[in-house]
């Protein structure tokens, strides 16, 4: 059985599941593992890492405690909650497969530009971000017109590209979110280019140490904590960037509860800009596919971010969940009549009902021909009654599912 409890109740004999943070808050890269040792007991201790689910049928049990199907019930009422109202400044977006062409063309020339700048950091050399504005302006264009057509095709990286491409998706979902919180133009432009720069201080962690695939020690786990403080001090030297942008890329590990870093702030000491990046960051991140890890399900990804609790400003986190939807474009679902689904397109004025397409049936555990359903039509009588992780099924056409041969590389 699966069980939430406080680190503070963590015992050695305790089989972890999962922790309930981003992968920058611990050095445990692997997050499922019998607790055996006293110095892993205080690794986690010393962390920002508040929560833990432990599976009780494979370690020790404590009292108390939240349950999986407890944790659920209450993550879908807040999501609904952040979901209930509509997307006022999408109400009329452009054809997602149209826009993906465009998408995918802004993306690599995005790739390009971002690789040289950080080349350039790497090597030490004066950064010239110049050539980022007008990226920045193509991808607000493309997001204003169809966001979830970006930032869907940003998340597909392939493993050895994320440094790059994590920071066009995180540009992308900055300029979308910021749309939802009522950002002026001048605002927005500065969200943007805080979200393609706000990780260059991974520029100054040796590569050996960013691809790790196993544990961290501290020393390293320590050079990683680093790169906001490096980033911001890169960009300290480059006069043309407004005073928003360093502080994105200094601040965007705090947490709302004070257990970020590398202050420590907490609440109204973190800017608006800062708490945003915070959210784009964790969900590009955690939605990926790492060297060290496959990412998890857009849908999956909202639920667990939803579960960690004084990390992210709850505003913030609800106007984020209206941005993406509260199953993402790209997300596996389970409808009522048993069929499996992809979402492919969400509704502004309902993100409770999406349009999907359903291609499997569960009862008879097969495929069936696909077919797409606007859950939000008048006689539709199905709907979507759980997220479904990849992971547990043999599936591996989910992107063409949802955005059709313009997902073929």
């Amino acid at each position: 059985m699966l069980k939430r409890i406080a680190t503070e109740q963590l015992k050695v004999g305790m089989y972890v599941h999962e922790f309930c943070g981003s992968w920058m808050d611990h050095p445990f890269w692997r997050a499922k593992f019998a607790l055996s040792d006293e110095a892993d007991l205080r690794r986690i201790h010393s962390s920002s890492i508040r929560e833990v689910w432990i599976n009780t049928a494979k370690g020790l049990d404590v009292e108390g405690g939240v349950s999986a199907a407890h944790a659920r019930a209450e993550v879908e009422r807040e999501l609904e909650f952040a979901a209930s109202q509509p997307m006022v400044w999408l109400q009329n977006p452009s054809s997602l497969v149209e826009e993906i062409h465009r998408a995918k063309a802004i993306c690599r020339k995005s790739k390009a530009a971002v690789t040289s700048l950080f080349s350039e950091a790497r090597l030490g050399k004066a950064l010239d971000v110049d050539e980022c504005l007008p990226l920045v302006e193509e991808i607000s264009d493309s997001v204003l017109r169809n966001p979830a057509a970006l930032i869907s095709v940003a998340r597909l990286k392939s493993r050895d590209e994320y440094t790059y491409m994590h920071s066009v998706a995180v540009c992308a979902l900055m300029v979308a979110l910021g749309r939802n919180l009522g950002l002026d133009a001048e605002l927005l432009r500065e969200a943007g280019l805080a979200g393609m720069l706000h990780d260059v201080g991974k520029t100054q962690v040796p590569l050996s140490v960013l691809n790790k695939p196993g544990k961290l020690t501290d020393e390293e786990f320590g050079l990683m904590k680093s790169h906001p403080e490096r980033g911001h001090e890169l960009l300290g030297h480059t006069k043309i960037l407004p005073a928003t942008v360093l502080d994105v890329c200094l601040h965007h590990h705090e947490r709302v509860d004070g257990g970020g870093y590398p202050h420590r702030l907490k609440g109204d000491q973190i800017s608006l800009l800062a708490k945003m990046g915070a959210v784009c960051d964790v969900y590009d991140a955690v939605t990926s596919n790492r060297p060290y890890k496959a990412g998890w399900d857009p849908g999956e990804s909202l639920r667990q971010m939803a579960q960690w609790k004084g990390h992210f400003d709850p505003v913030v986190f609800q106007a984020f969940v209206k941005t993406v939807g509260i199953y993402p474009t790209g997300s596996l679902v389970r409808l009522k009549s048993g069929r499996l689904a992809v979402v492919i397109e969400q509704n502004p004025q309902a993100l409770l009902t999406p349009k999907v397409k359903v291609f499997f049936s569960t009862k008879s555990n097969q495929r069936i021909p696909p077919e797409e359903i606007n859950l939000g039509g008048p006689w539709v009588q199905d709907k979507i009654v759980a997220c479904e992780s990849p992971s547990d099924w043999p599936f591996t056409d989910l992107e063409l599912l949802w955005g059709g041969d313009s997902q073929r590389r």
